[in-house]
């Protein structure tokens, strides 16, 4: 097993202030892995990067959603009044309230989103939490077959065990299974599975008996990118600024993506950063030959900035080519090198 890398420096100033380690991985459209550092095998928990499957595994029990509808159930969304409404419209079709989405109360994910909510004197909510979308659909789906909804978040639930199945057919190897932050079970699985699950999901045909769902949620949400994150989102942006991207973000520092021909890559930040999470994105784009020229957000993704007083101070930017910890734990300079 390899050992993780640095991936992120952030300087403060002239200074550097810290490292961000961990893993990352580009496949080739084979699905060959085409660059890697850390270990391409390391078992993560993919977070919200794993709702893509989630999502078609709604439409496999039977879920009739297309559309918007189909891709604020892969969202991790800001919680903006349009994709609450489209929430609060898949809900009512399976005859549920909000209280039976089973996740926590939370404000907005989207922070202009949520200063409008608190001027406005609103309460956390389940509808405003991130994965709403994803529960209602779940929901959506268990109306339909008939079954119990009290219990839809139990890992041997049926609409779980399709889930994991699902997971199953497109090649995942499961290490694990815990639960994730917003109630739903979360499988473990090797960080590579994870680009090679998204890679499923863009080539997959959309006519296959099996693996056809992933392929229908990948196009809803290329589709309607801004339904999937929101205003001011990596994700939106870049699946608005790449053609045929798929990408998704996790909590804790996970991203991975596929392009419509499959080179994909995935990657997880050890100590969680989700800053540190986007410059090594747009370093795996780059080592894609992706061009994202068009990406509205880029130099915010690739030097996401260090604030200090209110002023931008820093920023962070990946290492490039990584370096592992011990090359770093090894120098003695510590202020910013002429190249960066």
């Amino acid at each position: 097993m390899a050992e993780p890398a640095v991936l992120v420096r952030q300087w403060r100033g002239d200074l550097l202030e810290g490292l961000h380690i961990g893993h990352a991985v580009a496949l080739d459209a084979h699905g060959d892995v085409v660059w890697s550092v850390g270990d391409p095998e390391a078992i993560i928990l993919p977070r919200s990067a794993i709702k893509p499957v989630q999502a078609a595994a709604t439409l496999a029990a039977g879920a009739d959603l297309s559309g918007e509808h189909l891709a604020i159930a892969t969202s991790s969304h800001s919680g903006e009044p349009a994709q609450l409404a489209l929430v609060a419209e898949v809900l009512a079709r399976a005859d549920c309230t909000t209280e039976a989405l089973r996740c926590p109360a939370e404000l907005p994910y989207g922070a202009s989103t949520m200063a409008d909510w608190l001027r406005a004197g609103r309460q956390p909510t389940p509808l405003a939490m991130n994965c709403s979308g994803k529960h209602a659909a779940m929901l959506l789906a268990c109306r339909g077959q008939g079954w119990s909804m009290d219990d839809y978040l139990h890992a041997e639930h049926p609409m779980q065990m399709t889930v994991r199945r699902l997971l199953e057919r497109a090649g995942v190897r499961i290490a694990g299974v815990t639960v994730d932050g917003c109630g739903a079970p979360l499988f473990a699985l090797p960080l590579v599975d994870l680009a090679r699950l998204h890679a499923t999901a863009v080539t997959a045909d959309a006519d296959d008996p099996e693996l056809g769902v992933l392929r229908r949620v990948a196009d809803a949400a290329r589709a309607h990118p801004q339904v999937v994150g929101g205003v001011d989102r990596d994700v939106t942006a870049l699946m608005k600024g790449v053609p045929g991207l798929l990408t998704k973000e996790g909590a804790a520092g996970v991203h991975a993506g596929a392009l419509p021909d499959g080179r994909a890559f995935a990657c997880k930040v050890l100590d969680g950063s989700m800053a540190a999470r986007t410059p090594i994105v747009m370093a795996l784009l780059a080592a894609l030959a992706v061009d994202t020229s068009a990406v509205a957000m880029k130099a915010a993704l690739t030097q996401p900035t260090v604030w200090g007083g209110g002023a931008p101070v820093g920023y962070l930017d990946s290492v490039w080519p990584p370096m592992s910890a011990d090359d770093w734990g090894s120098r003695t300079a510590r202020t910013r090198p002429e190249s960066a």
